[in-house]
Formats: structure tokens, sequence, C-alpha cells
């Protein structure tokens, strides 16, 4: 029996993900739970598990191609005779947990009988068993939400309301590469009978379809190649086209909704971090610590910790639905960490517990799982301040945007050699300079600039901290 494995949403909610590497190929015998593919979500790579045994008979994306959630991933014949496995669910994308009150309510309705559940897939929550039924019913509330009652005279004036992208409902099966190519074409997959296995309209459909109606694309440039309008105003140079998806596409999301939602306010001060070096150094040459990898940043992070305990304001965040500001008991330390794929913000939980050494250590680690693309959908949520480090680039200050959900975050600027006042004399010392943006809805000016104020402290003398703790 053939079976398909529809791509699930690995329950982040997730639209799309993409194909980073297959780990199979068609005519691989595959064992449950065995990991098939690398799938790039909107946040990081994660392992995906076959939910069957058997052979595999088709891969529908290629590495590098953005499917759908709920489309096609491979094909896998696991030797049952066709029927047999119809009655066990598939496992499919993660769906919500009904509410307490459904599941233990005194006059709920008992279930009908279901036959025997099918394996269960290592990562993936419940199966949807509302099915058609659930869909209908979500329909119904959005078509009343998006479509208001109108008065019969205008009924047939009232603008058609697209539902499909919202539901999720039935549509023909293709790749999106080939919807986009159709799109372009201007051919109405609808009307395409598809010609590839069980029915998916492949590339050569589409184009068929639209020579046989005489359409053309509306823009026939690619790269390197000047757009027809180009003509009157000379030719354009070459272009490179990089397709916005993965974690560019979920970052740049995230900070369009950070910069428009929330009021950013970004306050600098310049300090004299020389006693904060020496210690670095000296942590550095001690043989007893030699398994600890102590960075400036690691210092940092104490003292923002340190400071965050003095002004809890800043670690929060803004509760629009309920019109609360919700302060944190616990620091939860976001690092943001530079990629190739990428920016990812993984955070350290209860970072202020930490002392200096596990937290260089958890600094490390975290670094080291970000840049190998390992970092789990876990760690990159829940973060309740966050630290950038653009000094490493050579960059002295920037106005970092917020996290979403966060109210601040502080940019450590490059450390330099430069004349300094120290003592009434002038010397030759290493300064830094600390930007930090908040959120000025629940962080006022005097809040913000006195946290701003204790990390400086403690970095301009390390031996500070103990009067702070």
């Amino acid at each position: 029996m053939i079976r398909d494995f529809p791509l699930p949403d690995l329950g982040e909610g997730l639209t799309e993900s993409e194909i980073v590497a297959w780990r199979v190929a068609v005519g691989d015998r595959v064992e449950l739970n065995q990991i098939v593919a690398d799938i790039e979500t909107a946040k990081a790579v994660v392992e995906l598990p076959s939910p069957f045994a058997g052979v595999i008979t088709a891969l529908h994306a290629a590495e590098g191609e953005t499917i759908d959630v709920g489309a096609p991933l491979f094909s896998c014949d696991t030797g049952e005779p066709a029927g047999e496995g119809d009655a066990a669910p598939e496992p499919a994308a993660a769906a919500p947990a009904p509410a307490p009150a459904e599941q233990t309510g005194p006059s709920a309705t008992p279930a009908a009988p279901e036959a025997a559940p099918g394996p269960n897939l290592v990562g993936y929550g419940a199966r949807d068993e509302g099915g058609p039924k659930r869909r209908a019913r979500l329909a119904a509330a959005l078509a009343a939400e998006l479509v208001p009652e109108l008065p019969a005279a205008s009924v047939a004036e009232a603008p058609r309301v697209d539902l499909e992208p919202a539901m999720g409902a039935e549509r023909p099966r293709s790749t999106p590469p080939v919807r986009k190519l159709a799109r372009d074409l201007g051919v109405d997959l609808e009307r395409v009978a598809g010609t590839g296995p069980r029915g998916l309209i492949t590339r050569d459909d589409v184009e068929h379809a639209a020579s046989s109606s005489g359409t053309r694309p509306a823009i026939a440039a690619g790269p390197g190649v000047a757009e027809p309008q180009a003509a009157a105003t000379g030719p354009l140079p070459a272009e490179t086209r990089i397709p916005i998806k993965g974690v560019r596409k979920h970052t740049a999301a995230a900070m369009v909704r950070s910069a428009f939602t929330a009021p950013h306010v970004t306050e600098f001060l310049t300090i004299d971090v020389t006693e904060t070096m020496e210690l670095v150094r000296g942590l550095r040459e001690d043989r007893a610590l030699a398994a600890h990898r102590v960075t400036p940043l690691a210092v940092v992070a104490k003292a923002l910790c340190i400071a965050a305990r003095r002004t809890p304001e800043v670690n929060a965040r803004w509760d629009e639905e309920a019109q609360e500001i919700v302060q944190f008991a616990g620091v939860n330390l976001g690092i943001a960490a530079a990629t190739e794929r990428g920016l990812v913000v993984p955070n350290i939980p209860g970072a202020d517990g930490l002392t200096l050494l596990e937290l260089a250590d958890a600094i490390t680690a975290l670094a080291e799982t970000a840049r190998s693309g390992k970092t789990s959908p876990s760690s990159l949520a829940g973060g309740t301040i966050s630290i950038t480090n653009i000094g490493v680039f050579g960059i002295d200050a920037g106005t970092p945007i917020l996290n979403p959900g966060e109210a601040s975050i502080l940019a450590m600027g490059a450390v330099r050699r430069q004349p300094w006042e120290h003592r009434g004399e002038i010397a030759l010392r290493e300064v830094m300079t600390l930007s930090l943006s908040f959120d000025h809805r629940l962080v006022d000016g005097e809040q913000g600039s006195r946290f701003l104020a204790d990390i400086g402290a403690i970095l301009r003398e390390p031996g500070r901290a103990l009067t702070m703790m």
C-alpha cells in the first residue's frame, strides 16, 4: 500500500517549510521514526522522522524547495494490503488539544469508537480528529467574521471573499514552484488536469495550459536581464535575486512587527571597561579555569542579570489583550547569533541564577549549536530580555530592534583602546559603548537610564557587583 506523508507544522503554527536536505532516496527502505529529511522552519532546522516503515517510492520536493504544510512530502510503500491501513490515523500536523471542558465536562457527548491508533510519530502532537467537520466550522466562523450581514439590496454588490487561503481548503495538487509559475502565466489551476503521480499538476501541465489559452507571463525578466520598461532609461545592471524564506523570512516579519508595534527608545553609554578586560584576561590565564571560555559577552550578560533585578521593568512584556504589564521573576536571556541561515535569538533559561562561569559555558554551547543549525524551536521561545554583540563586527553602537514580546535589548559595541580621562589624567584605556533599546510603553526613561547605568557601573568596576546582589 502506497501512503503519502503530508508535511506537519511541527507544533509551531507554520504555513510552510524548506527542504534543507534529504536523508533518503527513492528505493530506500526506512524504519519507523527514522530521520528522512532536515526541514527548516521559520526559526531553525529540525530533523523529520518517518511515520511509516517501508520503501520510499517518491520524494515530492527537491532540496531547497519550500512546500506548504499539509502538502505531500514523500510517499512510502508500507507493504500493507490496500485498505488495511486506512483506518489508522495518519500522523499529520499537530493540532490544538480540545479545551478541558470539552474533554472532561459532565455533559460532553461520548466520542464514537475509533480504530486503533497508528504508530506514534516522535515529536508531533495529537492528530486533528475533527477533519472536514472542524474545517467546516472554521469556515462558517470565518465567513461570519469576514462578511457581515448586508441589506438585501446590496448583496449583489458585495465583494467576493476568497476563503481558501485562510481555511486551507482543498486545492489542486501541485508544488509551490508550479503554483508560482501558474500565477505568473495567468493559469487557473482549477482548470488544469494533472498528469503527474496521483494527479499532481506539473510544470509541463501549466505551460501547456498557458500555450493553449494564449496567455503570456506578466514579467519575463530574470536575474541579470533588464525588464522591458528599462529600454527607455538604459540597461539595468545585472542583479541577483535571493528568495525570502526560512529564518530570513521569519526575522523580517518579526522585526517589522516589533518596530511598528512597540515605541522604541534607544540610549547610549560609553564607559571605561579596562578593569573588566583585565578580569577576563586573568580568568583566561588561570589554568584551573581552562575548561571555561570567559568572554566580555559573559561579563556583560552577568551584569545585565544583576541590573535587571534592580529594575524589573526592563524584564517584562506588554500584554495587549489583557491590558497588563507582565514582569518576570527570572531572566531568560536571549543571545543574538548570526548564522549562515540568518539571525536567531536562542535564550538561556534562568540565566540570572547562573554564576559567571556557568553563564560563560551556556553562551559557548548556545553559540556552537546556533552555528551548526541545530538550535531547537523550544530554545528560541520564551526569552525575556536580549543581548546582541555588534562589537565582534567592529561596530561601536547601534539602535537594536526589540525581540518581539520583550521590553528591552542591549547592544554591546567594540572595545577600543583610546585616550580617556582616568584619575584626573589622560591615559590609554579600553572603552566600550552600550546601546539600550526599550519599549517606552512599559519602561520609562528614568527606569531605562537607571538600568543602563547599573550595567555600566559593574563593567567599569566589576567589584561593584557585590554591592548590588
